[in-house]
């Protein structure tokens, strides 16, 4: 597709988002409520026995764990990607798929400029929210980092809507041989929630977390959040930066694979 084509299929995702704009609006806000939980959910395990401020858990300050969530809620902003994987099974299931493969549209590239249109309305709608819940919790996050720090953290999160994309976009297109992925699709949400670090940081899982680490969901969650609160020295980091950009060349040339192979073996009858 050219670019042209490109700019066309953001812009018209962008007006379909701002159909519903309210219903969209309200939903958003109401991802945020689950952090007032977390937070009292931490502050009751650390203060079992001792002050909450000075028991330390895993290398972890209760303050730590608080930047640490709220961290990681941003990348799971960037990584996450509902809907996506389904989506694409329930149009191969219902012949619907037939659009990419009859108009000059690449399926991949619609896919994920409809995504990038999700998520810019998500943070048109969510900046303000974001703004304030980090202000009311500004006495748990540690203090800025160096500028280089902020830019890798900044690509660590475009690099992880990258690998969260392509990883739903793979599941779907498995659809092609099996029609229905939704026991597939929790058994990856539950994994996705474990080894991500969306549910407890990859630390405290000791020689697990080593071996995690290999595998790309630290990418979601962890990995963004633990540039921010300076867990990696500066070798390391950019190391991880080009792991994670080489896990987005597997990742794409799978997706690449998959679609190529499935397209082959898809068959559909009627109009």
């Amino acid at each position: 597709m050219s670019w042209r084509v490109h700019w066309v299929i953001l812009k018209t995702c962008l007006s379909e988002r701002f159909v519903y704009r309210g219903d969209f609006a309200f939903a958003t806000l109401l991802r945020f409520m689950p952090i007032i939980t977390q937070v009292f959910l931490w502050s009751a395990i650390y203060s079992a026995g001792t002050s909450n401020e000075q028991r330390v858990l895993n290398g972890y300050t209760y303050a730590d764990m608080v930047a640490y969530y709220l961290l990681a809620m941003i990348s799971r902003a960037f990584s996450s990607m509902p809907g996506l994987a389904s989506g694409i099974a329930r149009e191969v299931r219902d012949g619907t798929v037939k659009k990419y493969l009859t108009q000059p549209i690449d399926m991949l590239g619609y896919l994920f400029w409809h995504r990038v249109a999700h998520k810019l309305v998500y943070y048109v709608v969510a900046i303000g929210p974001f703004a304030l819940v980090f202000w009311l919790c500004r006495g748990y996050l540690p203090g800025w980092p160096d500028a280089w720090t902020i830019l890798a953290f900044v690509v660590s999160l475009e690099l992880g809507f990258l690998v969260g994309f392509l990883l739903e976009a793979w599941l779907g297109l498995i659809s092609f041989w099996f029609l229905e992925v939704s026991s597939l699709l929790f058994i990856y949400m539950m994994i996705n929630y474990f080894l991500s670090g969306h549910m407890i940081p990859l630390d405290w899982l000791g020689p697990i977390g080593d071996w995690v680490r290999y595998a790309p969901f630290q990418y979601l969650a962890y990995f963004p959040a633990a540039i921010m609160l300076g867990k990696y020295k500066p070798a390391e980091l950019w190391t991880e930066l080009g792991i994670e950009a080489l896990w987005v060349v597997v990742l794409f040339a799978l997706c690449r694979f998959t679609l190529a192979r499935g397209v082959r073996r898809y068959g559909a009858f009627g109009g």
